[in-house]
This record gives C-alpha cells, sequence and structure tokens, in this order.
C-alpha cells in the first residue's frame, strides 16, 4: 500500500477523533483572515479614521489571535498523538520506521492544515463584510459595507499559518521520536494517580491553597485603596502569585482530598455515580491540574478583558457626560453665533449660567495619610468655585448655613479610589488668606465641563464668600486672560436623535467645534459638544469591545475544545469499564447519571473559578474604564457559561454515543 493510500485511510479512520479540531482550526483562520482583512475595508477606514488606534487594535488582536491559536493547536495535537499512541506503536509493531510514521502523521496535518486553511480563508472573506457590519453597528455609523478581498490578508495569513504548520509538525517529531513502542502502548492507559491513603500533608497544601486564593482575593479589594499607597505593581504581582499558585493548589490537593472525604464519608457503600464520577477525577486530578489550572486562569484573564471593555462601551455616554455635562457647553460667552442658529431653526433649548472663580486646598487636610505621602509634601491644589446662587439652577431647595460648603462633580476615579463622606472640617487658601468651612454634602453629578477642572471637583459656596475670592483673585492676578471665568450650559428640550444630528450640523456650520489652537497659545474650544463626545467614545471604545469580544471568543473556543478533547480521551479510556457495567445490568440512563456529574465537575469547576477570579479583577479597578458595572458583567458571564454549556453538552452526547456501543 502506498503512503499516500495510507494517509487517506488513517484520516478517514481518524475522522471522528479529528472532526472538532478541524473545526475549531478552520474558525481560528476565519477569525484571523477576517481581523487582517477589516484594516482595509474602506467602510471601517472610513468610520475609525477619527481614532488613529484602530489599525494598531486590529495588528495587535491578530497577533494575540494567533498565540491563542497556537496554544491550542499544539495542546490539541499533543492529545491526539497521545490518543493515536496504540495506532503509532502497530505501525512500528509491523516494521515502519519511525521515520515513515512521522511522516505519515505530517501528511495527515498537512493535510487538515490545507483544507482548514482554504475553508477559513475562503469563509472568512464571506465572513468579514458580517464583522464590517457588526462594527459598524458598534459604532453606530451608517455606511453600506462592500466585500473586501486583500491581497495582503491572505499573504499574512498563509505566512502566520504556515509557521504555526513547521512548529506543529516539529513537535509531533519530537513527541514520536522520542517515544519507546511499549509506551505508545501503554500511553493510553496509564492512571494518573493510583488514589492512596491521605495524609495530613494534602490536606494542610489545600487548605493554603484556598487561603492564597481567598488572600489574593482579599488584596485585589484594596487594590487602589489609600492603604496601597506606592506598592501597586508589587500588590498587582501579589495577586496574580496567590490566585493563579492557589488554583494549582486546589486543583492538585484540596478537590482529591475533598472527594476522598466523601468516599470515606460513606463507609465503602458507593453508588454508581460515585464509581464513574468521584473515583475516576480522584486518579486523574494529578494530571489534570495545570491542564484545569491554565484553562481556569486563561477564562479568568479573556472574561475581564472583555467585561472591561464592554464597561468602557457601555459608559460611553455616561464617560461623556462627566467631561460635557450637558447637550452643548460653552465658555467665556462664545455660544452667541450658536445661539443664534439654533433660534433661526426655531430648535428651542434652554440654558444654565455658572460663573467660574478659583481656591486652593490642602488635600491634607481629609486625604489618608498614605495617598498624602505620594504628593512629597505638595498637597496644596488649585480647585473651582462656584456660586449657591447659580448651583441652585440644578438643586432649587438647596441651603447652606453659614460657613457650609458643597463639594460637587466628585465622581468616576476620584469617587472610588477615595471616598468622602460627608460633615468634614476644609480650609479654602488664597495666597496667605485662610478661610475654615465645613463640608455639607458631597454630590456626584458633574457641573463644570473637564475642560475647565481638568477632572477635579468644584466647591459650591455662599454668594458673598464667592465674591471674596473672585476680589482675591483680581488683586493677586491669579490665572491669565485665557483661564475660563464663566460656563453656559446648553440643553435641547427635544431630546430626539434627529433633533441631535440637526443640531450637530449647526454645531459645526457655526465652527463651534473648531478649539484649542495649542501652537497659538489660544485656550478653550468655543463648544464643546456632547453628542459628539459620546460619538468619539464609542468610536475607541466600540473598536475595542470588538476585538476583545473576538478574542474572548476565541480564547472560549481553545479552552472549551481542549476540555471536550480530554473528554474524549477519558471516554475511550473508560469504554472497557463500561461494556463491564452494560454486561452485569446497568442501563445507558444509570451509567449516564454518573457521567453527568463528572461532566458538571470538569466544566463547571474551571468555569466557577474562572468567573471567581475574573469578578474579583474587573471589580478591583473597573470604575477607571466606565461609570457602569452590574449589566456589562452579568452579560459577558450570561455568554461565558452559554458557550461553556455548548462543549459540556458536546461531551455529555459523546459519552452517550461510547457508552451506546460498548455492546
Amino acid at each position: 500500500m502506498k503512503l499516500s493510500q495510507l494517509v487517506l485511510k488513517s484520516m478517514k479512520k481518524n475522522m471522528k477523533h479529528y472532526y472538532l479540531y478541524f473545526f475549531a482550526l478552520i474558525f481560528s483562520v476565519t477569525l484571523f483572515f477576517s481581523f487582517v482583512t477589516l484594516q482595509f475595508n474602506e467602510s471601517i477606514m472610513e468610520a475609525t479614521k477619527a481614532s488613529g488606534t484602530a489599525a494598531a487594535g486590529f495588528e495587535a488582536a491578530s497577533y494575540m489571535l494567533y498565540f491563542i491559536v497556537l496554544f491550542f493547536v499544539l495542546y490539541a495535537n499533543h492529545l491526539f498523538i497521545k490518543r493515536r499512541s496504540k495506532e503509532i506503536g502497530l505501525y512500528q509493531l509491523i516494521g515502519m520506521t519511525k521515520g515513515l510514521v512521522i511522516r505519515l502523521i505530517a501528511f495527515e496535518n498537512i493535510l487538515l492544515f490545507v483544507g482548514a486553511v482554504a475553508i477559513g480563508m475562503m469563509a472568512g472573506l464571506l465572513s468579514s463584510r458580517l464583522f464590517a457590519m457588526i462594527l459598524l453597528k458598534i459604532l453606530q455609523f451608517d455606511a453600506v459595507v462592500s466585500m473586501t478581498f486583500s491581497k495582503v490578508a491572505i499573504v499574512n495569513t498563509l505566512l502566520t499559518f504556515g509557521i504555526l504548520l513547521v512548529i506543529i509538525l516539529g513537535q509531533m517529531a519530537i513527541i514520536v521520536g522520542r517515544t519507546t513502542l511499549l509506551s505508545l502502548f501503554n500511553a493510553s492507559k496509564q492512571a494518573d494517580e493510583r488514589v492512596k491513603r491521605f495524609s495530613a500533608l494534602p490536606m494542610i497544601v489545600g487548605a493554603l491553597g484556598l487561603a492564597l486564593i481567598i488572600y489574593g482575593y482579599y488584596k485585589s479589594t484594596k487594590l487602589f485603596s489609600p492603604e496601597t499607597g506606592q506598592d501597586l505593581f508589587l500588590v498587582m504581582i501579589i495577586i496574580l502569585v496567590t490566585t493563579i499558585g492557589g488554583t494549582y493548589l486546589v486543583f492538585r490537593y484540596s478537590v482529591s482530598f475533598l472527594l476522598n472525604l466523601v468516599r470515606l464519608g460513606k463507609k465503602g457503600h458507593l453508588n454508581l455515580a460515585d464509581v464513574l464520577a468521584v473515583t475516576p477525577i480522584m486518579h486523574r486530578m494529578k494530571g489534570n491540574a495545570k491542564s484545569l489550572t491554565l484553562i481556569t486562569v486563561l477564562t479568568a484573564v479573556s472574561l475581564a478583558i472583555t467585561t472591561l471593555s464592554y464597561i468602557s462601551y457601555y459608559s460611553a455616554k455616561s464617560s461623556a457626560y462627566d467631561q460635557v455635562p450637558a447637550d452643548y457647553i460653552a465658555v467665556d460667552g462664545r455660544e452667541a453665533a450658536f445661539l443664534k442658529k439654533l433660534d433661526e431653526e426655531g430648535i428651542s433649548y434652554e440654558t444654565n449660567h455658572f460663573d467660574i472663580t478659583n481656591a486652593q486646598i490642602d488635600l491634607a487636610e481629609f486625604l489618608p495619610t498614605d495617598v498624602v505621602q505620594i504628593f512629597q509634601g505638595e498637597t496644596v491644589s488649585e480647585t473651582t468655585v462656584i456660586p449657591l446662587s447659580q448651583y441652585k439652577q440644578l438643586q432649587p431647595d438647596l441651603q447652606l448655613k453659614d460657613g457650609e460648603v458643597i463639594i460637587s462633580s466628585y465622581n468616576g476615579v476620584m469617587a472610588n479610589m477615595l471616598p468622602l463622606e460627608e460633615r468634614f472640617n476644609l480650609t479654602l487658601l488664597h495666597e496667605e488668606e485662610k478661610f475654615p468651612v465645613r463640608v455639607k454634602q458631597v454630590d456626584e453629578e458633574s457641573v463644570l465641563a473637564w475642560r475647565i477642572t481638568g477632572g477635579g471637583f468644584n466647591v459650591v459656596v455662599e454668594d458673598a464668600l464667592f465674591e471674596k475670592f473672585q476680589q482675591l483673585n483680581k488683586v493677586y492676578d491669579v490665572g491669565t486672560e485665557a483661564t475660563p471665568k464663566q460656563q453656559t450650559s446648553i440643553n435641547l428640550v427635544d431630546a430626539s436623535d434627529e433633533t441631535y444630528k440637526k443640531v450637530e450640523k449647526l454645531y459645526k456650520q457655526t465652527g463651534a467645534n473648531i478649539y484649542y489652537k495649542a501652537e497659538l497659545g489660544e485656550n478653550l474650544s468655543k463648544i464643546s459638544s456632547l453628542y459628539a463626545m459620546t460619538q468619539s467614545n464609542l468610536n475607541s471604545f466600540g473598536i475595542m469591545i470588538f476585538t476583545t469580544a473576538f478574542l474572548g471568543l476565541a480564547f472560549l473556543l481553545a479552552t472549551g475544545s481542549i476540555l471536550y478533547f480530554k473528554q474524549m480521551s477519558e471516554a475511550d479510556e473508560e469504554t472497557a469499564s463500561y461494556m463491564i457495567l452494560r454486561k452485569i445490568g446497568f442501563t445507558q440512563q444509570e451509567i449516564m447519571r454518573g457521567i453527568v456529574v463528572k461532566q458538571l465537575f470538569n466544566f463547571g469547576v474551571p468555569l466557577l473559578i474562572g468567573l471567581l477570579h475574573s469578578y474579583f479583577a474587573v471589580k478591583s479597578g473597573w470604575f477607571l474604564f466606565g461609570n457602569e458595572l452590574v449589566t456589562p458583567l452579568v452579560i459577558t458571564m450570561a455568554l461565558y457559561i452559554a458557550l461553556y454549556s455548548v462543549f459540556a453538552l458536546l461531551s455529555l452526547k459523546y459519552y452517550k454515543k461510547v457508552i451506546k456501543q460498548a455492546l
């Protein structure tokens, strides 16, 4: 028989093992080719031209996707060679040299790769238009998307997966070349660990693993707290080491120990579910600990990154509002031309005017000592001050007693990292003068534009004290002509999208959007637009959520497929046991009950721990990415659970097939 005929017969025989691997490889090529193609799509280039990081984002995602595919294929290839160990041993037993066996498997891999790349590129060409439409929908950009054929994308894909194929062939040659004939026959039958009598050491080490994870979670809650201070990087390293190390110890020791306690608690009276679920898990935990740890960590990382990206996108409008807390904001009376256009078009609007002056505060008065040390003694900072009478435009019933003030616009990163409680003393400073006051309340609502405050908070004071600071600023000539003295907030009465789009055209026609010429030393823009800021955020964050979502999907595909492949391998190894159980009278349904418990552990425990890891990772610093946490977190977690469930169901289906064929 010719080698080519042997290759075709071998592939046909092993297709039941390769089909999901082949599909996953096709899907990986499709994603990669689509990402590369999107960079050259005219509609995408037009939609993302305002964002200078779009091309870099696609390129970085392509590299990340390649490493995900590399990890997946290397692991899956190793697993498949192990499953075919007996077949490889038989080839050598009938006289085939190791070199010939290596060529046989190499030809199979080459055919698989060529087929997967060809199909994947065709699917990628078709799906790139769909992905482009999804991205434009995320960016809220209206355009007709055409199918783009890129020679650069084809060359990059062929080169990338050609290198991957060479790596895979090298791995396969090393594994087959270093393995003896006897070990090949016994490779699929080797138990990872015989369950022995448990000593105190596994119990102590397992408890240590749980303690490390809990400690890592605790440190994550304090990551951006004042007590962390300047040790942020060190604390991050501690969190990574404790959670990853603790996860491995939990899988390696805690699980087996706990399951052994369950088994001992039954005093030898094990039912069928125990035999099919508890005992196999204990036997294999030593060998599975590393892979389960890796899968758990990858799940947590991909879920955390996807969630943080979604938080940014979901918070695009609220983040824009923190920077532009009105539909349009003008400074120092520069809104005249814009308002005239609105009047001419009959567009109704409301305006609020805020006079602005400056004062100084000593941060050491109300910030924790650990935070104050970061400033190295320079704790006096500028803050903006507005009068109570104008702040009442937002809160008409608000009253201040003599010496009381309000801190407003205290939100976002500041509020989460350094939360302030109401009713504390504060001193407003101006050169040599001091004005002791008491903070009545702390409001989150933004009042002044970010370009005025620089992201800081405002102090609302009584009108008399405000006028005092105005006079002092004139006397001491504080600030420059470019420093804003007044803000005008403009809110449209009709909040429909049609009205906003119409007003945006007027906004651009009046030149209101042309602002801040740094080279001329000119100050702020004429008018800031909430709508324009929101669109800018959607553009930036939309690209990020698009790339991270597909990378997360690739991570899921890799980890879920690896878990599925491992369960396929275990099912084949346990076929003889199922045959015995069927012969002594157990039904398929009775056996499947134990298998369901086993799959709940194999898929559920890594997912559960991964969800916990990602939750604490996201919870530690989500406020750096946006203003909304619960909804993005719940949606992404639900999607991950649903996709993992698909692989679990596929695994159960395969077990059912194996059990059915046991007789």
